[in-house]
């Protein structure tokens, strides 16, 4: 009986090169307007996936992993550049997967590039986590470069997962303009609020997961007391 191939990694076919080129593209514009705004420290009217929704799936590599290649995407096997394994299927210590952190706990998502004040939302996200030990914390470096994000980790003593997106495909999907920014989802993966936009003081961000944490209970008992959809007739 033949071995089983190991599960893949995040990467995108490439033989199949118009989708990821698009999405890279696109990426790198958003990576250089989100960049001059984090410098300019200004808003720009971005608002991320907006409450309700289904919070994008997406898998890539931890930054401290020896893991390479692009975010995988994928909703379908096969998926062209997007993907040959749907992204919530890849599941290893060396991915940072959104579909896992949130099967069972709320998230609390920073997409982030390494300029200016932007990763300072790190170390408050470093901080709750140990206040917070339900919540899910996590981080992904839109681009940027590995070694230099292994040393921010070092330097701020970060411990929550920090996941790299190399081609910016996360950008796109999370609607990304402003940096920090951070998403509030509920256990199963549905946006709990608006995006924060910019880096809050740490105690209107304490505010937040705790609204998170409190409305993921309201939410989880709404969805246990609805009636189940009948079918047939």
């Amino acid at each position: 009986m033949s071995r089983p191939e190991p599960p893949p990694g995040p990467g995108r076919d490439a033989g199949e090169p118009h989708y990821g080129r698009y999405v890279g593209a696109l990426g790198i514009a958003i990576l250089v307007f989100i960049t001059i705004n984090t410098i300019v420290t200004k808003p720009n009217g971005a608002t991320g996936i907006p409450p309700g929704q289904a919070a994008a799936p997406f898998a890539v590599p931890l930054v401290q992993s020896t893991l390479n290649g692009a975010a995988d995407v994928a909703t379908r096997p096969d998926e062209g550049a997007a993907g040959r394994v749907p992204a919530c299927k890849l599941r290893r210590a060396d991915i940072l997967n959104i579909c896992q952190l949130y099967e069972h706990n709320p998230v609390v998502l920073a997409l982030f590039v390494d300029a200016g004040s932007c990763p300072g939302v790190l170390s408050d996200l470093q901080t709750l986590s140990r206040e917070f030990p339900a919540v899910r914390f996590a981080g992904v470096a839109i681009k940027g470069d590995r070694g230099g994000l292994r040393t921010l980790m070092r330097s701020r003593g970060l411990s929550i997962p920090i996941g790299i997106d190399s081609d910016g495909a996360l950008a796109v999907l999370y609607k990304t303009a402003s940096c920090p920014q951070l998403s509030f989802i509920y256990p199963g993966g549905i946006i709990e609020s608006g995006a924060l936009l910019r880096r809050v003081s740490l105690p209107e961000l304490r505010r937040r997961v705790r609204r998170l944490v409190a409305d993921s209970r309201a939410h989880a008992s709404a969805t246990e007391a609805a009636p189940a959809t009948r079918t047939g007739g």
